[in-house]
């Protein structure tokens, strides 16, 4: 009966949930429009830039990259914009056709350009692991990048994005150093994590988490899980005594709640691993995301 139920929720897919992009006002006459993918990623290249430049996002607020299907004001946001930044890595399967419908050219800013991306057994994602910046450690290379970038389109302004660039760096800096601190109080025999798709294996890297496995087994979380997949994980999650499954914003809890009636694991939702929140929720800025996903993750298993 199990299995049974297994395989017709495997066949739900993961639902995303819509918002509105991050506005921005009119730019400065004469000074490059910036457009950033991702929001969490608009919110690093404002740290760059500062008062002098406008930064837009791409996506909306709380949208999976993974999911994301470019509607025709996206090709005119791209068309207006002079930088692009983007992620890399191949998450952002959708930027070469917008690229080619919005015509004209830009400076196009690869943040995570010169990382040593996590293999994919899955093979899905030759490139690797594309989730580079759940390790704040990765996005100081980020920010590195960035500031070359802006500095390489706006000359002018170097002196400004090499400050601001410097001090963001302290900032990430000191964010890594609070994490270490709170994931001390996880006993290490703890430290598994069990997540909706592989998205967190950078920062278990990192923090010293074992991912034990993950509902979606890709770095993509439009795959669907077979049964199979699915009771060879509530066998490891019942083998290694899982304590929480993490489920991140907009995803499906069908096939957790199924994982978690089987074994003895709560569902924590709500993982801001994708986008940030607006103002108003937990997760505004990067910095925010990143202590806010770690207060859950060490409520959960301490």
């Amino acid at each position: 009966m199990v299995r049974k139920r297994i395989v017709i929720l495997a066949l739900s897919l993961l639902a995303a949930c819509s918002a509105q992009p991050l506005q921005s006002t009119t730019p400065s006459p004469g000074l490059p429009r910036v457009l950033a993918v991702e929001t969490y990623l608009a919110d690093i290249v404002r740290n760059v830039a500062g008062d002098r430049l406008i930064v837009d996002s791409l996506l909306p607020l709380n949208l999976d990259p993974h999911s994301y299907q470019p509607a025709p004001r996206d090709i005119i946001k791209v068309s207006k914009s002079d930088v692009l930044v983007i992620n890399g890595g191949g998450i952002e399967a959708f930027i070469a056709p917008l690229l080619d419908n919005a015509g004209g050219s830009r400076l196009v800013i690869t943040a995570s350009a010169g990382l040593t991306p996590r293999p994919d057994l899955t093979g899905e994602h030759p490139e690797g692991d594309p989730h580079f910046w759940l390790d704040p450690n990765n996005v100081i290379k980020y920010v590195e990048n960035t500031r070359d970038g802006l500095i390489q389109a706006d000359p002018q302004g170097s002196q400004v994005y090499t400050e601001n660039a410097a001090a963001y760096m302290v900032e990430l800096q000191a964010l890594d150093v609070w994490i270490k601190k709170q994931v001390a109080q996880i006993p290490p025999d703890q430290r598994q994590l069990v997540t909706n798709h592989e998205s967190l294996g950078y920062f278990a890297d990192r923090y010293g988490f074992t991912v034990v496995g993950t509902i979606i087994p890709s770095v993509s979380s439009e795959s669907v899980p077979t049964a199979r997949q699915l009771i060879s994980l509530i066998d490891r999650i019942r083998a290694s005594d899982v304590r929480a499954i993490f489920m991140e914003t907009g995803a499906n809890l069908n096939l957790a709640g199924q994982i978690a009636g089987e074994t003895s694991a709560i569902i924590v939702t709500d993982l801001h691993t994708e986008s940030i929140s607006d103002a108003n929720g937990p997760a505004p800025t990067y910095i925010d995301m990143m202590k806010y996903n770690v207060n859950q993750i060490v409520n959960a298993l301490k």
